[in-house]
């Protein structure tokens, strides 16, 4: 028998995106959105291509909800496939756990709810296939659920829809760890994972995908999102397609302001880099962060002035349409050139940037840093925290954080008038 199915993993619905919403003037509403959005392009793409079915891989929402309309939403979406007698088959993720999930709404007949108490088989008899999974009972399943999965069923395409971190991924909370030499090794046909939200092909022999999340939702989510597209013939995949469902896209916009000898030059350079973002991304909405780096002669002059930079970045995005582009945060990676570090060799300014960089070599000290950015945690700026910024846990986070502090006090101390040195 010859069909396609869509896998797709992590939608993770109206979930809101973090990082935008805090400025003056950004689109709140196009943003609130774009979870939703991408859900409906899964639906178009579902319709075009005529799929036999669906497969949603965990994580379809993003924590209980705040009212009906998020569920409401799924099931008016949904009952579009039911009208072309295509069906969904999904399991529970960590984030919508049977035991996160407080409001229920009765689902469509054509939409299958797997079991969270033990992994069961459903059978599409028409198109000979078996459907193996298992959700999770609790957001922190740490025992590998695979191992549980039932033999293949001889004589059908036998696919397992798994919610993983596999063998551990950065970034991704350790949730039913998996061997996937055991799941090579299982005899299933195609193993439709979910958790990971980076695209993965794990192995192709049988075929075990992480499709990644429709939607990125923070600066360490960028790149195309989407799903995985199969083509199976003859009880055979022969083709795995990552098909871009986001509406909205992270990138990270790399500034080289190598030798730039001042603030007007490396604008002019950032907004030449901005327009190769344009290109590449065309036809999407996209939320950039700028890193602006090298040692230039501009560096002191950026130090002292972050905000205008910030703003007169915001406006060459709005001059090109705030429905094209935004300017989601501006990082300076910038250093001095040599004289101004003749220049502090001299200064008391010298001793501390020496101990914020021994500092930072230093992992007992990091560590020590963590816990007390831990301890004292409510007293900080809640940014500081939030999704997709700065991981007080992780060592190269808080290099980072103090490369930030050192260029901060230098612009203090040195004053305005450092920027002409």
């Amino acid at each position: 028998m010859d069909f396609k199915f869509i896998h797709a993993a992590d939608i993770h619905l109206d979930s809101p995106l973090v990082g935008l919403e805090r400025y003056p003037g950004a689109p709140v509403e196009y943003i609130r959105g774009a979870t939703r959005k991408a859900f409906q392009n899964l639906v178009e793409l579902a319709l075009e291509e005529q799929v036999g079915f669906v497969l949603l891989a965990g994580d379809l929402y993003d924590g209980d909800w705040r009212d009906y309309n998020t569920g409401l939403f799924f099931v008016s979406q949904v009952a579009r496939l039911r009208d072309a007698g295509i069906h969904v088959y999904l399991i529970r993720g960590n984030h919508d756990a049977a035991s996160q999930i407080t409001r229920l709404l009765h689902l469509p007949d054509h939409v299958r709810d797997f079991s969270t108490a033990a992994p069961e088989t459903i059978f599409l008899e028409d198109l000979g296939v078996a459907i193996h999974g298992q959700g999770f009972p609790t957001p922190a399943v740490t025992e590998d659920l695979s191992r549980r999965y039932p033999d293949p069923v001889k004589d059908y395409f036998n696919l397992g829809l798994l919610h993983t971190c596999a063998t551990g991924r950065q970034g991704h909370e350790n949730y039913a760890p998996c061997d996937t030499g055991y799941l090579k090794n299982k005899g299933y046909d195609y193993w439709a994972l979910g958790h990971v939200h980076r695209q993965e092909v794990i192995g192709k022999d049988p075929w075990i995908v992480f499709p990644g999340n429709i939607q990125g939702r923070h600066i360490r989510e960028t790149g195309a999102k989407g799903c995985a597209l199969v083509q199976v013939q003859d009880g055979r995949v022969t083709g795995v397609q990552h098909c871009a469902l986001d509406v909205l896209r992270w990138s990270l916009c790399r500034v080289d302001a190598t030798g730039a000898a001042s603030y007007d030059e490396v604008l002019e350079k950032a907004e030449q880099q901005i327009e190769i973002e344009l290109h590449q991304n065309a036809g999407r909405f996209l939320a950039l962060r700028v890193e602006v780096m090298g040692a230039c002669a501009a560096h002191d002059q950026l130090i002292c002035d972050q905000p205008r930079l910030h703003n007169d970045l915001r406006s060459l995005a709005v001059e090109r349409g705030q429905d094209t582009i935004w300017i989601e945060k501006v990082k300076l990676r910038t250093s001095p050139l040599g004289e101004l570090d003749e220049i502090l060799s001299s200064s008391p300014i010298a001793y501390l940037r020496q101990y914020l960089r021994e500092l930072g070599a230093d992992e007992e000290n990091l560590l020590e840093l963590s816990a007390a950015l831990a301890r004292d945690r409510q007293a900080l700026p809640p940014d500081l925290f939030q999704e997709g910024e700065m991981d007080p846990g992780d060592i190269a986070s808080l290099q980072e954080l103090l490369s930030q502090v050192e260029d901060l006090l230098l612009s203090r101390l040195l004053g305005k008038e450092g920027a002409g040195r």
